[in-house]
């Protein structure tokens, strides 16, 4: 198993901002469909390919599962022709709920990035703590943080239209 779940400061790997903005470029796409934005990147962090990128799309997909962190994990599982993904990164705009930790759990993802925390939905710092849990086989190094405030005011901005 690798590292524990607490969020620290985000140490920044040459590909992580490339990689959160092409998040932040997938929840966008998501918002303008109508969903909220959220946009998730798998990367070889290796390589620096991106292997996947995935946006929230539950209402367009009629699937309460097509989270952008599971959309991706899809994707990349299949590209990577196995289930288990050890070796690689998960980038997201925001903290994933506990759907999302256990999918990223049993994928075993290597390591996890994200944007903005989640107070209500979240699952990594906050609430449930899903990675912390002794029933938690897989744990991902995490790092919190990164590009908080763009993934924040996006959110922000698509719940406030939303109202009006």
């Amino acid at each position: 198993m690798t590292g524990g779940a607490a969020a620290g400061s985000v140490r920044i790997v040459d590909h992580d901002l490339r990689t959160m903005r092409i998040a932040l470029d997938a929840a966008q796409a998501a918002a303008e469909a109508g969903e909220t934005p959220v946009g998730a990147v798998i990367v070889d962090p290796a390589s620096g390919e991106v292997v996947a990128v995935g946006a929230n799309q539950p209402i367009g997909s009629h699937d309460p599962t097509a989270h952008a962190e599971i959309v991706a994990i899809r994707a990349a599982a299949a590209k990577r022709g196995n289930y288990r993904l050890t070796d690689l990164t998960l980038v997201v705009t925001l903290e994933p709920c506990a759907m999302c930790a256990g999918a990223i759990s049993h994928a075993r993802i290597g390591r996890l990035v994200f944007g903005a925390q989640d107070p209500k939905g979240g699952a990594v710092v906050n609430g449930p703590r899903f990675f912390d849990q002794p029933t938690c086989h897989w744990r991902p190094k995490v790092e919190g943080g990164l590009m908080a405030e763009e993934s924040s005011a996006m959110l922000k901005a698509f719940f406030k239209a939303r109202r009006s």
